[in-house]
């Protein structure tokens, strides 16, 4: 009884400290060269409820000259998606993670992410969706496996489907054509699933398909489990594919959401989510190139060599080494989802990457809950970012939230929402 009255009266402040103060001019803490403000500590962060309202008859705003539609609906929690080299696209279905709650304020906290999230039961399988005659309305969306373990990080290489569940690296055998498994997964090798804080394990494959790289997680804010539960941790593996033998590829990255390969090259990209509680300005998540045993400053330090004095003991000689990344994305909002663009889409948006920013839970001003483009320019970003994907967020309400972005060949780009359960198509008209 008292720890709920303890509850209520936190949450009451909480809501109340969401209410005011003024806020950063966020479009500061983007690109290259973010401004980085100074770091605010308290008792709360402010808190926003994402307040979910559904879609009823709207759909996302895109850019003139481009069209969006709805090509599956009903899902139970599509996080997401690749397109199969006969432009069938396969969805991931669910939702993971059991972390226990340290502190009355994570109690809070999770009960405020908690009233952004679907209603509907992790699905922990796989859908495939079919559009036959290329007309863009996909006639077929039907199981492809199940019994899964919340299945996030997808890829594709010869043959070989892989699905990165919260504990395991798995992959189907897959002969083109096929609507569903023709049996059971084989483990390529487990994945760290111990508490999963941070619960999700992104995926790429190299393109010569030797290597597999997965994205895992911390199991904290910043250190307040121990760092004894941080062991394989903010990390990216690189896993032979045949063998399942890992190492680490790159540390110090704090929740790695979603990686890429850069088309042509062999460079590694990811977008990440980086720590909370230093203010709504701080830190921004980011996108980033990875370079082989670089370190990018987790927990020690953010944005390079800015370092965090919360943790203890500190490293002032592992913090020299802290790899600045390449684009800021803005604080908190929760990138899940980066890929490559191609002229499919358009001149416009011909040369970068999408980015699918979830939105914030911790920020009287919300952030995200939109689709952005960065452009690049010489293999790096370069310039703003561009809204190409927007109004999952209005005075309403939240209507949804975007998760993985996959360009399709055939001219679209491929989008899940978790909250509405979704996956949109968005393409040029032309």
């Amino acid at each position: 009884m008292k720890y709920a009255s303890l509850l209520s009266a936190l949450t009451m402040a909480l809501l109340l400290s969401a209410c005011g103060g003024a806020d950063e001019d966020i479009a500061l803490v983007k690109g290259e060269n973010p401004k980085l403000v100074d770091p605010e500590r308290g008792l709360l962060p402010s808190m926003t409820i994402a307040d979910p309202v559904g879609w009823g008859d709207k759909k996302p705003t895109v850019p003139e000259g481009y069209t969006v539609s709805a090509i599956a609906t009903d899902l139970q929690v599509p996080r997401q998606t690749l397109v199969l080299p006969n432009g069938d696209i396969i969805v991931a279905e669910g939702m993971g993670g059991n972390a226990p709650k340290l502190r009355p304020k994570d109690v809070i906290a999770g009960y405020i992410k908690s009233k952004g999230t679907t209603s509907v039961k992790s699905g922990d399988r796989l859908t495939l969706l079919r559009d036959a005659d290329g007309d863009g309305v996909y006639e077929l969306q039907k199981v492809f496996a199940d019994n899964l373990n919340a299945p996030y990080g997808l890829a594709f290489h010869d043959g070989n489907l892989y699905v990165a569940n919260q504990d395991a690296l798995v992959r189907f055998e897959y002969q083109e054509g096929q609507t569903e498994a023709s049996g059971e997964p084989v483990k390529v090798t487990d994945l760290p699933r111990e508490i999963n804080h941070h619960w999700t394990k992104a995926l790429t494959v190299s393109p010569d398909g030797q290597y597999l790289y997965v994205g895992i997680g911390s199991n904290s804010n910043i250190t307040e489990r121990g760092m004894e539960a941080e062991v394989d941790r903010a990390v990216i593996w690189q896993v032979d594919a045949e063998t399942g033998a890992h190492k680490p590829y790159a540390t110090g990255v704090r929740n790695p959401t979603a990686l890429t390969i850069r088309p042509g090259t062999d460079q590694l990209w990811a977008v990440v989510n980086e720590r909370d509680e230093l203010g709504p300005n701080l830190v921004p998540d980011y996108l980033t190139s990875i370079r082989e045993d670089g370190f990018y400053g987790w927990p020690y330090s953010y944005w390079g060599q800015h370092v965090d004095d919360r943790v203890r003991p500190q490293k002032p000689d592992l913090v020299a080494t802290a790899i600045k990344p390449d684009y800021a994305l803005g604080p908190h909002v929760a990138a899940l989802g980066v890929d490559f663009s191609s002229s499919v889409m358009g001149e416009r948006f011909a040369e970068g990457v999408f980015v699918g920013e979830h939105g914030s839970w911790n920020r009287a001003q919300p952030s995200g809950y939109q689709v952005v483009f960065v452009p690049f320019r010489n293999g790096k970003p370069s310039g703003e970012p561009v809204d190409f994907m927007t109004d999952f967020r209005t005075a309403e309400g939240t209507h949804g939230r975007p998760v993985g972005v996959t360009v399709d060949p055939r001219g679209a780009l491929i989008v899940a929402d978790d909250l509405a359960n979704i996956v949109w198509r968005v393409a040029p008209t032309q």
